[in-house]
């Protein structure tokens, strides 16, 4: 089983708008609204790719009830700790001449609640896969995933981790299957430019010298390339087509390569297929449907 975790879900509205303008009463030419949050982007993207998960983390209030319900109606399954007060947060996601996001805080977790999912981990079982990804809420600690790598004990599970800085590299004594930094997440850990592919390979082998066991490295429009634990190196390109969104591409390309990877054991399939994730999202208006995610892969 596959699990993905998602400390601070949430609803992320998005309206569109010719401009936007500060100081008077915008008027939007459209509007929807997705689930949102990294670990349940790589949830849905696996569901598209015929892999089930459980979606783990925490809800709270009608949002909580609505992003539940939601991940139900597409049958995606989920084990979330409902707290007692507060609200999921609803993140206002602008698309106008330009893209610009207000992201909300969350509910509060106490320890408590914090604990009980530390017990939900308890069920997660050799040959699994954990996908621990974002950012910590304000209210838990900052050792949050190192606390749930460590109540794994020495099962064989496969982690993997898409977040950034600190929160990365403290995870990496943990062994981690897989982590995808960017060249500029890797400029912010190693505090250098990293601009060309010398660089990126200098990074990415630091990072597996310090745990991770593969490293993606996504490239923007020029692809992707992956350091993996067999010693090689992958490329992927990247197609041209207008880029509609940008929010849930690295966690699609995630899923993507988990789900090559589970169905095929090969890491140039896995990253092919990760990227093709990737580049979907990022040519439709919200997460990418299987259609689309086939379609590119072929053309990769």
């Amino acid at each position: 089983m596959i699990y993905t975790l998602t400390l601070n879900p949430s609803i992320d509205y998005v309206v569109h708008l010719e401009q936007f303008v500060s100081g008077i009463t915008n008027r939007t030419t459209g509007e929807e609204y997705y689930i949102g949050g990294k670990g349940i982007n790589v949830s849905c993207i696996l569901a598209e790719l015929d892999i089930k998960s459980t979606a783990l983390g925490f809800t709270a209030g009608f949002t909580g009830e609505a992003i539940e319900k939601g991940l139900s109606d597409i049958g995606i399954c989920s084990d979330f700790i409902r707290l007692k007060e507060g609200i999921s947060r609803i993140n206002i996601k602008v698309k106008a001449d330009k893209e610009s996001e207000i992201n909300c805080q969350g509910p509060h977790i106490t320890d408590s609640e914090f604990e009980q999912l530390l017990e939900k981990t308890d069920r997660i079982a050799d040959g699994d896969t954990i996908v621990l990804a974002g950012s910590i809420p304000k209210t838990v600690s900052e050792d949050a995933y190192e606390r749930i790598l460590r109540r794994l004990g020495d099962k064989q599970v496969r982690i993997v981790v898409d977040a950034t800085k600190k929160l990365l590299l403290n995870c990496l004594p943990y062994r981690p299957f897989l982590i995808k930094p960017n060249r500029q997440e890797l400029s912010e850990i190693f505090a250098r430019d990293v601009v060309n592919e010398e660089d990126t390979a200098q990074c990415a082998y630091e990072l597996m010298k310090q745990g991770a066991r593969n490293v993606i490295v996504s490239l923007g429009g020029d692809g992707a390339v992956l350091f993996a634990e067999d010693g090689k190196t992958y490329h992927t390109g990247t197609l041209k087509e207008k880029v509609l969104n940008t929010v849930g591409s690295g966690d699609s390309m995630v899923a993507g390569f988990i789900a090559g990877y589970e169905q095929t054991g090969d890491y140039g399939y896995a990253l092919k297929l990760g990227t093709a994730c990737g580049n979907a999202t990022a040519f439709s208006a919200g997460l990418a449907a299987k259609g689309k995610i086939y379609e590119i892969l072929e053309k990769l």
